[in-house]
């Protein structure tokens, strides 16, 4: 059973019954976890809550408080059994497109980081030319048109997506 079933098949009433405790017409009933006269634990179909001491859950939290015990000892205290879901091939399928999906995702981030450092580079090397170079000479004419295309693309890699 997993623990929506026991859920359905145990009620907090069940769950008190085993521990001797039975609550009165109203649902409280005397708080185990703290000691106290009057009783402050509401008891509900499926939960408890405890307006003095604040505990509060459902049955599985009852019973590993009672007893001390994990939650997934109580688990199968209360009869739960864990079965491993055999995972379809779709399931499978869907998981790897998903991880390919993010691997590609993370290459295409990769290359645009790496062609904004070569395009940064590229556009400090042609105006350094420009700089070196005689005005209007076939060298200078050619580093001022490649920096105009290296400036292009650099808006074009760095605009917001």
């Amino acid at each position: 059973m997993n623990s929506e079933e026991i859920k359905k098949t145990y009620s907090m009433r069940d769950i008190l019954g085993r521990y001797g405790m039975q609550p009165n017409r109203a649902g409280f009933i005397c708080c185990p976890f703290h000691k106290e006269k009057t009783a402050s634990m509401k008891i509900y179909q499926d939960s408890y809550y405890c307006f003095g001491c604040g505990a509060h859950g459902d049955i599985f939290d009852f019973v590993s408080q009672m007893e001390d015990i994990t939650f997934r000892e109580a688990f199968f205290n209360l009869g739960g059994t864990y079965e491993q879901k055999k995972e379809t091939f779709g399931e499978r399928m869907s998981r790897y497109h998903a991880r390919k999906e993010w691997e590609m995702q993370q290459r295409q981030k990769e290359n645009l980081e790496e062609r904004r450092k070569v395009n940064s580079e590229l556009i400090d090397i042609y105006r350094d030319c420009l700089i070196l170079t005689v005005p209007l000479s076939d060298l200078w004419t050619e580093s001022y048109n490649k920096l105009q295309y290296q400036l292009y693309l650099h808006e074009v890699l760095n605009e917001p997506r």
